[in-house]
């Protein structure tokens, strides 16, 4: 276990511009530049990229996965077995630009998700997140923040702007399938296709838990290393699971609790 030592806390709290905040609403996705300064990041890489490494399960070769398998290794709940992770996970300077961009008071954590694109990793197809979640509001958010510079080559968030407004569109889970029948809607609809050409670490996107978006495959020789944290506003109930994945995350994430009880489970906790 890597000896611990004293990391930056990230507990304060950042005014957000109020046009950025009603451009988010409508175009269901935005970028804030330097939400951890170049030395918060720093340090707070070290300890996510060795979590990650040390709790990775996928052992596969590429050549061997499927579609998603080829997108990104992904590490989940970092922040439960790990307690350096945790404050990150559990900061309030992030929990408050979640709550800020939503626009209600308190927030609670969904989970956390450590998503690493390998060199040659392959595209992240179209989908939609909360395809996944069982709750009953849509406001929910996914911040993305990589630990290190990246350029689009690597595998940039791309988003269809404005794609949330219709709610859930497919009943897809991540997949070839997901990718064809949201290109073809997406072309049709005429979204805007927005998607940054770099970002510096510590910068971040958020979007919406049903804002349509993919990533390009990972061209470059280098890990793409990105952490995310899925924030779900406080008060959101459980709603009747309408696939299978839903009800593995209502098991998983929720730890069980039934249908129409509060989202607030010991590992959801209220964060601001």
């Amino acid at each position: 276990m890597p000896a611990i030592h004293q990391l930056p806390a990230l507990d304060d709290f950042r005014i957000l511009d109020q046009q950025q905040i009603k451009n988010f609403r409508r175009d269901g996705h935005t970028l804030i530049k330097q939400v951890l300064s170049p030395e918060e990041i720093a340090e707070y890489r070290t300890v996510l990229v060795e979590a990650a490494a040390r709790y990775n399960t996928e052992k596969r070769k590429m050549e061997e996965r499927d579609t998603y398998g080829k997108a990104f290794l992904q590490i989940m709940n970092l922040w439960r077995v790990d307690e350096q992770v945790k404050q990150f996970v559990l900061a309030k300077r992030l929990a408050k630009i979640a709550a800020d961009l939503l626009g209600v008071d308190h927030v609670r954590i969904y989970h956390d998700q450590a998503l690493f694109k390998e060199p040659g990793g392959g595209p992240t197809p179209w989908h939609q997140d909360q395809y996944y979640w069982p709750v009953d509001t849509t406001n929910t958010v996914t911040m993305w923040m990589p630990l290190i510079d990246i350029s689009v080559d690597m595998g940039m968030l791309t988003f269809a702007t404005g794609s949330h407004i219709k709610g859930a569109v497919f009943n897809h889970e991540i997949s070839d399938e997901s990718e064809k029948e949201f290109d073809h809607y997406v072309k049709e609809k005429k979204f805007e296709i927005s998607r940054a050409t770099t970002m510096n670490a510590g910068d971040a996107t958020w979007h919406y838990g049903f804002t349509i978006h993919n990533a390009p495959p990972n061209h470059s020789d280098t890990m793409r290393e990105i952490m995310t944290i899925i924030y779900i506003a406080d008060e959101a109930k459980i709603t009747r699971p309408t696939n299978p994945w839903q009800e593995n995350d209502r098991k998983t994430w929720f730890l069980g609790l039934p249908v129409g009880s509060p989202a607030a489970s010991e590992i959801n906790p209220l964060v601001i």
